[in-house]
C-alpha cells in the first residue's frame, strides 16, 4: 500500500470536491435494535458497555482520524464520506456543553487501536471519551458497513441516538460530518421526552 502525506488542511476540513455517500442500505436493520452486549476500550481507560447505558446518547462511529505527520492511505480523499473525521469530533466537542446540559452522552467509535484515539482525543482536547472497536466485536454485532483501504478495515460513518440502549434513530450516510452533531441536535429537541 502506498500512503500521500496528509496535507495541513485535509485534517481540520473537507476537501469542496470530497464525493458524497449514497446510501446503500446498509443500516436499514438498526432502528429499534438494542445495543450489543459488548464492551469496549475507552479514551480514559475504562471498558464501556454501550447496551447498559441509560438514558439518551449518541454515538458516532467514523472510520479513522487523521494525524499530523502521519500518511493518510492513498485515495483517502476520494472515497465516498470518508474524510472528515477530525472535523465531525470536534463539531461533537464544540456542542458537548450543549448535549450534556440535555442529559444526553456523546462516545465516538471507530477500529482505531485505543493508542492512536488517545493521540487524537488529546490533540483535539475532546471532553467525552472514544472507543476502540479494534477487534470488530461491536461492528460484527450489529453488521455495521465497513470499508476496507489498503490493509486497513473501517467503519463507515454512521450515528446513533440510543434511550436505554436502544437505537431510537440511525442517520446515515452522513454527510457533510461537521453538520451531523446539528441533524442529532433536531432530532433530540423533537424527540427527546
Amino acid at each position: 500500500m502506498q500512503d500521500i502525506q496528509s496535507p495541513p488542511d485535509v485534517i481540520f476540513s473537507i476537501p469542496a470536491n470530497a464525493p458524497i455517500p449514497s446510501d446503500d442500505g446498509a443500516c436499514e436493520h438498526l432502528e429499534n435494535m438494542l445495543m450489543p452486549d459488548v464492551s469496549l476500550w475507552s479514551t480514559d481507560d475504562q471498558k464501556i458497555n454501550l447496551s447498559r447505558l441509560s438514558g439518551w446518547n449518541v454515538i458516532f462511529c467514523y472510520p479513522m482520524t487523521g494525524r499530523p505527520g502521519v500518511s493518510i492511505p492513498e485515495g483517502w480523499i476520494q472515497i465516498p464520506g470518508a474524510a472528515g473525521c477530525t472535523p465531525q469530533a470536534c463539531s461533537y466537542r464544540d456542542n458537548h456543553t450543549e448535549l450534556k446540559r440535555s442529559g444526553v452522552g456523546v462516545y465516538g467509535i471507530s477500529t482505531q487501536t485505543s493508542e492512536a484515539q488517545k493521540e487524537a482525543s488529546n490533540r483535539l482536547g475532546l471532553p467525552y471519551p472514544l472507543l476502540s472497536d479494534a477487534n470488530f466485536s461491536f461492528s460484527l454485532a450489529l453488521k455495521l458497513p465497513l470499508l476496507e483501504v489498503g490493509n486497513f478495515k473501517l467503519i463507515k460513518r454512521l450515528t446513533f441516538i440510543l434511550k436505554d440502549g436502544m437505537i431510537k434513530k440511525c442517520f446515515y450516510p452522513v454527510f457533510p460530518p461537521e453538520k451531523n452533531v446539528v441533524e442529532v441536535l433536531a432530532w433530540l429537541s423533537e424527540n427527546q421526552a
